[in-house]
């Protein structure tokens, strides 16, 4: 993410909900890589002019299986990486430092991130992943208590999800949920005529509208186009 050309007044960049892990850092500065997680909700990051960010995510479960960190405690937070994982921290620099675009990065942080998966071993609970698959494939529109096989308790999986996503399967779901209809390109007049949202399983307009609200930070008739 960059400025060029230079902007006239300072950028406000909004990131929605999502139930992913990502890595930034301007290349001015990579010494100072951030960690965000999970997000329930939006977040607003002010940035100054020029800027110049780049950006690696991790798909849900993919950075607490590979660095061993509890995806709850980034919950709704970023932080900086090096106090989190400060050998991947002290990585990301020595790769970063000294470059300033993401196409001479890009294959170099493939290749220390590759090297770092190639040589990891462990697994995830594979009740874990099963649940996560199920509630992808219905794009959060599941009925968690009835659908929601994975032959683990309701308890242990709560547990298994605080800590490789960040949060509840009941929340992860509504996160997938407000994704998948963003996917889908909606225009606010589709919205209004075609009523998607009972398809995505929401339960009315203001059910919709509310949660639509908390996760993008504007109501869907501003939102969308």
């Amino acid at each position: 993410m960059t400025s060029l050309p230079s902007l006239s007044e300072p950028f406000v960049y909004r990131v929605v909900a999502d139930g992913c892990i990502d890595l930034f850092f301007h290349t001015d500065h990579p010494e100072d890589v951030y960690v965000m997680g999970f997000s329930t909700t939006y977040t607003e990051f002010p940035l100054d002019h020029p800027f110049n960010y780049i950006g690696i995510r991790f798909l849900p479960a993919a950075f607490p299986l590979l660095f061993g960190v509890n995806a709850a405690t980034l919950t709704n937070r970023f932080e900086p990486l090096g106090a989190v994982a400060p050998g991947l921290a002290a990585g990301l620099t020595q790769q970063a430092t000294g470059l300033h675009n993401l196409a001479a990065l890009q294959p170099l942080l493939d290749r220390f991130f590759e090297k770092i998966a190639t040589g990891h071993t462990a697994d995830a609970d594979h009740r874990l992943l099963q649940a996560v698959d199920l509630i992808l494939r219905a794009g959060g529109n599941i009925r968690l208590e009835k659908e929601l096989h994975s032959g683990v308790s309701p308890r242990q999986l709560r547990r298994l999800f605080d800590f490789y996503i960040g949060d509840s399967p009941k929340t992860f779901s509504k996160v997938v949920r407000f994704q998948q209809l963003l996917h889908t390109t909606p225009t606010a007049d589709s919205l209004k005529a075609h009523k998607h949202f009972f398809d995505a399983g929401y339960y009315d307009q203001a059910h919709f509208i509310k949660e639509f609200k908390t996760m993008y930070g504007l109501p869907p008739t501003l939102a969308l186009p």
